[in-house]
């Protein structure tokens, strides 16, 4: 019997980057390596100087992504102590969109001391939302032009995604425009370092630039339409080929195999998104089946056999997740980060103590106290929009609301609201593509969420009325992109020649929640009422958020 073969998934997440360490033939995770970002997500100055951002923005520092490669990486090999011969592939997978301006000679342009003053010169994390006025606009003109490209993202382009951020950097530094040779995923750069081949992964073209398998991007007319200066964006800086996930993007040169301590020659695949990268890791390879990734935001990536149009709806890309399927993505711009934000501004210096004096997390103390409580006995009900509504309202301006506070409302009761409100909103995503003719018929989740809190998980099984399938890996993005690996490194070498062959053989599911009826009674008043509330300050019959926005824009001077 020949040696155990593996593959390396690297999973770059908003705060850090993690190098996973697979058997092949298994799927059995040898050995995981975290690596926090040292600028982490740069949201008010930029890195070692007083260089203000904006109002909405988020920037990372491309070279701490480099830094995940050469320290995660030689340490899963040393912890597994596994020889770089006996590795057959890598892949990598993103958060998306998230992108930058690279020079001639791949350089990430805040790499270049010229353009390192420059805020647009930086990598545009996916949480960026200051070119909101640019995807404001460009709905506007697609609309008016009749676009077709706009009902397969439900109607909206989002201010997340590769035009509006390319567009704001057109606007506010056309000298970073036009130093730019290309604009790329970071997905697609961190790939390019390790094999020196320039290809642009299907996923991310499909899903955040507009691409259609079969119709490509759209029409140098329409952006002209957009601003003369995009006429040729698509021919002048978005050229790259562009390859299906599952293909191989290339094979990892010398100079940074030996940075990785890992073979030249290794075979890497092409990138591919964080969240689509995870459904093949628990086995969503067939219509019907959504999967939540479940972290500081949730990302719903679901099966179909047919392109139907889905308001709101992040997109439906042809194979865009896993081979001859249509692959739909929805989501939740806040879930986590909304809990996260509660900890840190809202509880009390008693209960801080008390989790101190037990040695559990707060997160732990909060969800033990808000487990005693029922469905409706807190008298609170919230909206989930602490970083505005992705799917299915498309709408960065969109805010939070808790609503049914008094006196005695205690810090449990308002976390468990938080908590109910994100889980209503997945069940307002769900009802909208059933009714758009989409099935969802069974439901699966990962990710730090679907880890850790085990009343989170409880509630999203009673307020959507399914039971839900949880990945047995704490690291399910990083265990796809391994598979996407294998895959590229091929059968004869000791991989798959297909992703549904390594689905059979490494995904791996390790519990199921199921509704509790008398929850789902109680749920189902709940829900109606957020719904009223969700449509009310949602869909235009109250636009108060905006307004308050608006008016903080221009008292701060904006």
């Amino acid at each position: 019997m020949g040696k155990n073969k593996y593959s390396i998934g690297v999973d770059y997440g908003t705060q850090s980057g993690r190098a996973l360490l697979v058997d092949v033939a298994t799927g059995r995770e040898i050995a995981t390596a975290v690596v926090p970002y040292k600028d982490g997500v740069i949201d008010e100055y930029l890195p070692g100087s007083r260089i203000k951002l904006g109002e909405d923005w988020a920037l990372q520092n491309p070279d701490d992504y480099l830094d995940v490669l050469f320290t995660a990486v030689p340490q899963v090999l040393a912890t597994a102590n596994v020889d770089s011969d006996d590795v057959i592939g890598l892949g990598i997978d993103f958060t998306a969109c998230t992108m930058l301006p690279v020079s001639k000679d791949g350089k990430a342009l805040c790499q270049l001391p010229e353009y390192r003053d420059n805020p647009h010169a930086w990598v545009k994390l996916w949480k960026h939302h200051a070119a909101q006025e640019e995807a404001n606009r460009l709905n506007e003109i697609a609309a008016a032009r009749g676009e077709e490209f706009l009902a397969r993202y439900g109607g909206k382009i989002s201010s997340e995604w590769l035009i509006p951020k390319i567009w704001q950097i057109l606007n506010e530094a056309p000298e970073i425009y036009a130093a730019a040779d290309r604009f790329m995923e970071a997905a697609d750069w961190v790939t390019m370092q390790m094999t020196d081949v320039d290809v642009r992964n299907s996923c991310t073209a499909g899903y955040k630039a507009i691409w259609h398998k079969r119709k490509g991007y759209p029409s140098p007319e329409f952006f002209k339409a957009l601003d003369p200066r995009l006429e040729n964006l698509v021919a002048e800086k978005l050229n790259s080929p562009i390859l299906p996930i599952g293909d191989k993007a290339g094979e990892l040169k010398a100079a940074m195999a030996a940075k990785m301590g890992l073979k030249p020659g290794t075979a890497i695949s092409v990138a591919n998104v964080d969240a689509h990268v995870s459904a093949p890791a628990v086995n969503v390879v067939e219509a019907g089946k959504m999967l939540m990734i479940m972290g500081t935001s949730i990302c719903d990536i679901l099966l179909g056999t047919a392109e139907k149009e889905v308001s709101g709806m992040c997109g439906v890309v042809e194979d865009g997740v896993v081979p001859g399927f249509y692959g739909y993505e929805a989501g939740q711009s806040a879930v986590g980060d909304i809990f996260e934000w509660f900890v840190e501004n809202c509880v009390p210096a008693d209960y801080t103590e008390e989790a101190g004096r037990r040695k559990i997390s707060i997160h732990q103390l909060l969800e033990e106290k808000a487990s005693g409580l029922k469905p409706g006995e807190n008298g609170l009900i919230a909206l989930d929009w602490w970083n505005g509504n992705r799917s299915v309202l498309v709408d960065v301006d969109l805010t939070g609301v808790l609503l049914g506070a008094n006196l005695l409302t205690k810090p449990e009761e308002i976390y468990r609201a938080l908590i109910e409100a994100t889980a209503y909103g997945k069940n307002m995503i769900i009802e909208t593509f059933r009714e758009a003719g989409v099935a969802i018929n069974q439901l699966y989740a990962c990710g730090g969420l679907a880890e850790k809190n085990r009343m989170l998980m409880q509630i999203f099984a009673d307020v959507t009325n399914m039971e839900i399938h949880v990945s047995a890996s704490a690291q399910t993005p990083a265990l796809g992109a391994a598979m996407f690996g294998a895959v590229a490194a091929g059968k004869a070498v000791g991989g798959y020649d297909s992703i549904f062959a390594a689905a059979a053989q490494m995904a791996r599911i390790k519990e199921v929640y199921k509704p509790i009826a008398a929850n789902v009674a109680l749920y189902k008043k709940l829900y109606a009422e957020y719904k009223i509330l969700h449509d009310y300050f949602g869909r235009g019959a109250n636009d108060v958020m905006k307004r308050l926005k608006e008016i903080k824009r221009s008292v701060k001077g904006e």
